[in-house]
């Protein structure tokens, strides 16, 4: 390796120093070692070791197999953290240094970066909920009542949040179509995919206590992309009263590399014109920094590009999905994961998932293979997106990959 070129990337490269993302890698002369990794370009920062070789007061926790208690030690360790980074990468000095840990990216395995505590999935985007209730609800107000008071979420299976690259098993369950007289068990025949942000909770608050929108950076550590992959018949056969359960739980997919909030400084924005007053607990157009975020989001289907959602253009904000989730008292635990829901915008090539797209299976996708209404056995989906970094230079988030294997035996 030279000492030089591992620190030159090409101009524009969307993992620059501006950006250095937090994962978890091993290699392949010691797999059962887990070590935090900071993403820098096609390489991968031994994080640990460095922060070892620099002596930094820090390196207990860059020591982990996870990040988990970096990300419970605070917002104030995290900014102390991110400018020994900064300056072991791109300080001179440094150079010989951190050159000795840097890993080629391809040559390492990606895990889960944190231990998932809860989950939760939001349904924030005015587009997607419009066009949801269009689709279900022909004729009808295509928003409930409630959904520009609030936002809507519920609260899915942490355990079966899985790294970027896992295969997706097809679920099966009771599914039943309308013109079907009784519900029937097998695999799902309408697979789906939803392209969503997830932000990850690092400090924890108590039982009984809110968070107000203006502590959001106190306690979110970063953002990922999500993948909530979705089982649209048998959701729609299970899903009242209560809502999503089988048709969501069987798999949601999240990026290998966790994006630190404040590298999302230059991509801050204000989100879409309220249309309804909100309660005090919601209210956000009172001055101060604009809660949206100018995430452009690409979607594609076995390699080709099926949609560009616009996060920017998403109703509720995460600092408000926050102050919601915790207004009646519940508390926050390290590694909670909130994920935005569907990322839909308004034009048809913004639409975030299948459903939408095809118009619950009318209007087929065309892909070079064929047409799609749903997805098939042997499908891939990736998910990437970037955002507006300092200087007009881009900030890339982690892909969020997946594909889809045939269902397993049927149990029953």
């Amino acid at each position: 390796m030279s000492d030089a070129t591992p620190l030159e990337l090409p101009e524009g490269d969307l993992f620059g120093p501006d950006n250095l993302p937090y994962g978890v890698f091993t290699t392949e002369d010691d797999p059962d070692l887990r070590r935090i990794g900071v993403r820098y370009g096609p390489y991968v920062l031994d994080a640990g070791s460095a922060a070892d070789a620099f002596g930094s007061p820090h390196t207990a926790l860059l020591q982990k197999p996870g990040l988990n208690p970096l990300m419970a030690a605070g917002r104030p360790v995290w900014q102390a953290v991110r400018a020994e980074l900064r300056s072991w990468l791109t300080a001179p000095e440094h150079a010989g240094t951190v050159t000795q840990y840097l890993i080629r990216l391809e040559d390492v395995t990606l895990h889960l970066p944190f231990e998932v505590a809860d989950y939760v999935d939001f349904y924030a985007s005015e587009h997607h909920a419009t066009n949801v209730g269009r689709i279900f609800r022909p004729g009808g107000e295509p928003l409930t009542p409630n959904w520009k008071h609030l936002p809507i979420g519920y609260h899915g299976r942490s355990g079966t949040v899985v790294v970027s690259g896992t295969p997706v098993v097809r679920p099966q369950g009771q599914r039943k179509a309308p013109d079907e007289a009784s519900p029937s068990f097998g695999p799902s025949r309408r697979l789906d995919i939803e392209a969503e942000v997830g932000f990850v909770v690092g400090t924890p608050s108590r039982l009984g206590e809110t968070v107000p929108q203006a502590d959001f950076r106190e306690h979110v550590f970063g953002v990922c992309l999500v993948n909530d992959w979705s089982a649209r018949d048998i959701q729609a056969w299970e899903y009242v009263p209560l809502g999503p359960f089988l048709g969501k739980s069987f798999a949601t997919s999240v990026s290998a590399w966790v994006t630190p909030l404040d590298a999302l400084d230059a991509a801050r924005t204000e989100p879409p014109r309220r249309t309804h007053p909100l309660l005090d607990y919601l209210e956000d157009s009172a001055g101060g920094e604009p809660g949206g975020l100018d995430l452009r989001i690409s979607v594609s289907l076995n390699g080709h590009t099926i949609a560009e959602p616009p996060f920017s253009a998403m109703y509720w904000t995460a600092a408000q999905q926050l102050a919601h989730m915790t207004v009646n008292g519940a508390s926050l635990r390290t590694g909670d994961l909130f994920a935005s829901g569907t990322v839909s915008g308004p034009e048809v090539h913004q639409r975030g998932c299948l459903l939408e797209l095809t118009w619950s299976g009318r209007d087929p996708v065309e892909l070079p293979d064929g047409k799609r209404t749903f997805l098939e056995d042997g499908d891939e989906v990736v998910i990437t997106a970037w955002a507006p970094g300092p200087d007009g230079s881009r900030i890339g988030l982690g892909e969020v990959s997946g594909r889809v294997h045939p269902a397993a035996g049927r149990g029953v």
